[in-house]
């Protein structure tokens, strides 16, 4: 008998030691190769802009400043005058902002409306009705409102943002074992722990579902938001580039919109992995 364990601890080891190697070896394959794939899909999109600016500016020169080869070139004059920085920090901090208002406003109200189901019964329609209007379309209204500056572009940004974070959050809560409900009550647990061991840890996913939407929905809205009457953020940079007729300027800011926004979303859908394994470990 010992012999035979002694021979299946020898064999069977060295075997189950292999398997982790194997399978890292296989993750970052895979992930070596959809890197690759996002490279190649980012360079025909390039290759595609290259060549449609070459074939308009053979019958307008000016088509040349909107090329990528133009846009590059700008870069260094952007980056050396600290211009560039000053306005992605200006426009970050808006994002930041609005996102916190729309949390301190969705968050609450999503919460309510998950748990109360007149209270969603009530407020369904009205919610869906100013979900539906464009966040652009209150532009006007906040400039009267709250005068020019960073006050109508943080109302438009909150606006914008709160309502994924509330679907989300309300989804949340709908979800939520009701089991886990019932064990909590059954314990006599109170409001604040039923709140913070129960329905925190369940909604959280489904928050941070609603946050990584609102900020792809806060980076559309920001450039026109930034338009009100600021001096400083991409969108004003925007306006400024053209009209001071820098096209290439232009473009190269348009770049830094698209990878802002990009680095943006690959850190919300790291944090909600990242959760996300948490989760399934506990």
């Amino acid at each position: 008998m010992s012999s035979l364990s002694e021979e299946s601890g020898a064999t069977g080891t060295p075997g189950a030691r292999d398997v982790a190697p194997r399978a890292n070896a296989g993750n970052l394959h895979g992930r070596a190769a959809r890197v690759l794939l996002g490279v190649t899909g980012l360079a025909a999109i390039v290759l595609a802009w290259w060549i449609g600016v070459a074939l308009v500016s053979r019958h307008s020169a000016l088509a040349a400043q909107f090329g990528p080869l133009a846009a590059w070139r700008t870069f260094p004059a952007l980056i050396g005058e600290d211009q560039l920085l000053t306005h992605i920090v200006a426009s970050l901090r808006r994002i930041g902002v609005g996102l916190a208002w729309a949390m301190l406003f969705g968050v609450p109200l999503g919460f309510l409306i998950g748990r109360f189901k007149a209270l969603e019964t009530a407020l369904s329609p009205a919610l869906q009705f100013l979900r539906m209007i464009s966040p652009l379309a209150w532009m006007p209204i906040a400039v009267m409102s709250l005068g020019v500056g960073d006050p109508p572009v943080y109302f438009l940004l909150t606006f914008a943002a709160v309502w994924p974070i509330v679907i989300s959050t309300a989804a949340g809560v709908q979800q939520i074992d009701a089991r886990w409900v019932q064990l909590g009550e059954s314990l006599a647990a109170t409001r604040a722990e039923m709140l913070w061991h129960i329905y925190v840890p369940g909604i959280a996913a489904h928050v941070l579902t609603g946050v990584r939407l609102a900020i792809g929905i806060l980076w559309i809205v920001l450039v026109p938001a930034e338009m009100l009457g600021v001096n400083s953020g991409l969108g004003f940079l925007i306006l400024d580039c053209r009209d001071r007729l820098a096209y290439s300027e232009l473009m190269a800011v348009v770049l830094v919109i698209g990878a802002l926004g990009f680095a943006l979303d690959t850190a919300a859908r790291a944090v909600y992995q990242r959760f996300g394994a948490v989760r399934e470990r506990v």
